[in-house]
């Protein structure tokens, strides 16, 4: 595959990040789930032993061992071993949806541009959002990530570590765990040092002293100057990639070649 865009393909990817299930497995799983939360089950919790799981769900080994296997790769249960061991229940994060975007990007060739576009789209909303529900925790956690950021200023790796979690706090802050999980799943790509992008000091400054804007309007509660701070962030950051690495914009990020 090429790294050009191509829109329009006739290429279906894989469904569940590339593990193929039959239909019984799947059901299975569903219903695991649907106990796990009737039964109020806590991260750390062990699920019922394979044995009692046959009977309640009616169903084979194979059948439910592939059920399990879903459940392991999507990060929702750990398989603990030993004879008191069995199926862990997890706290899942957002990394096995980062993947499987990532993948699908890949496979449908989708170029860098439509992550800026979905930037511009987005991350201004979810300012708004935020700077009517935003915590004092939360408040005190983007503090820390600017101050990070200013100590940081000459470590590139890790100023944008700190820039990635400014943009995660302020995603779970809109109170909307779909932003939240969207945002999460496309931090490790979404600033483009994946395909070249680079961020050379001044422009380090210039990022830093948006996120001061931005944090000063949160603070406040002002929904629009949060959403103007974080607009003029985001057409920024554009602005820098098409005019620095104009090339960059219509490459793809390729799942098969990041870091773990």
């Amino acid at each position: 595959m090429g790294d050009s865009p191509r829109y329009g393909s006739e290429f279906r990817p894989p469904v569940n990040g590339g593990v193929r299930l039959n239909k019984a497995s799947m059901i299975v799983a569903r219903r695991i789930i649907g106990d796990v939360v009737r039964g109020g089950l806590k991260p750390g919790d062990l699920l019922p032993p394979e044995k009692t799981m046959l009977d309640h769900y009616a169903t084979g080994r194979g059948t439910l061992r592939e059920a399990l296997r879903l459940l392991e790769f999507q990060g929702v249960i750990t398989l603990k071993p030993g004879p008191k061991g069995g199926p862990v229940l997890c706290d899942p994060d957002a990394s096995h949806l980062s993947s499987t975007m990532v993948l699908l990007m890949q496979l449908k060739r989708v170029p860098f541009q439509v992550i800026a576009e979905f930037r511009m789209s987005v991350e201004p909303m979810i300012s708004r959002m935020a700077a009517e529900r935003i915590s004092s925790e939360a408040l005190s956690d983007l503090a820390r990530t600017v101050s990070q950021m200013s100590s940081d200023l000459d470590d590139e790796q890790l100023f944008l570590e700190a820039n990635e979690r400014f943009h995660d706090v302020i995603a779970w802050s809109s109170g909307n765990a779909m932003f939240g999980y969207i945002i999460d799943s496309v931090l490790g790509i979404m600033d483009g040092t994946a395909i070249g992008i680079d961020y050379p000091v001044h422009r380090r400054k210039a990022i830093l002293k948006a996120h001061e804007d931005i944090l000063q309007a949160l603070s406040r509660h002002d929904p629009e100057q949060a959403e103007a701070h974080m607009r003029d962030h985001i057409e920024a950051y554009v602005t820098y990639a098409q005019r620095k690495f104009p090339e960059v914009m219509g490459k793809v990020i390729r799942w098969d070649r990041l870091s773990s």
